[in-house]
């Protein structure tokens, strides 16, 4: 991650925060001449269908771009996207891992590709994550640094089984 998205992200997270909502990922993207910053937004304590309300993100767009447009920090042009994560949220921080220990995830590792594993632990310290793939069983030590991709992954077929 660049400096400039570096601090882009840590700034965003904290005016987040402090309107009570929690980042759960931001990604920027666009032309030179238009940028796209899309950020999904969730409450701290969310739990299944009782997430962040379309109201809810209204209000922290609103409040981003006055931000934003005071800043500069996007150009003058630019497009701001704020949704929900669903429910197959995007797992992007150390402290996301960590807060799901125990929960299936897929995850994109250089070594194994695209895989469904469960989350077994977290080292925040050595920023480490300890995962157990549904296919092997033994788990794999990775560094965080080396996940190109990951969110929660639910089992569709089990939900369907409760809800009917």
């Amino acid at each position: 991650m660049s400096d400039a998205l570096a601090e882009l992200t840590a700034e965003v997270k904290r005016r987040v925060s402090e309107l009570g909502f929690e980042l759960v990922d931001l990604r920027r993207g666009g032309t030179k001449n238009l940028t796209r910053l899309q950020l999904r937004l969730d409450r701290p304590d969310a739990v299944p269908g009782h997430g962040i309300t379309i109201d809810e993100c209204t209000t922290v767009s609103r409040a981003l771009e006055a931000w934003l447009d005071g800043s500069g920090k996007l150009g003058p042009r630019y497009v701001l996207e704020v949704s929900s994560p669903g429910i197959e949220r995007p797992i992007r921080w150390l402290e996301h891992w960590a807060r799901f220990t125990g929960r299936a995830v897929r995850v994109t590792l250089p070594e194994h590709g695209r895989i469904r594993a469960t989350i077994q632990a977290v080292d925040e310290n050595a920023k480490t994550i300890v995962l157990r793939p549904d296919r092997s069983g033994t788990d794999i030590t990775v560094a965080h640094a080396e996940v190109r991709d990951a969110n929660l992954a639910v089992d569709w077929n089990e939900l369907r089984l409760h809800h009917k």
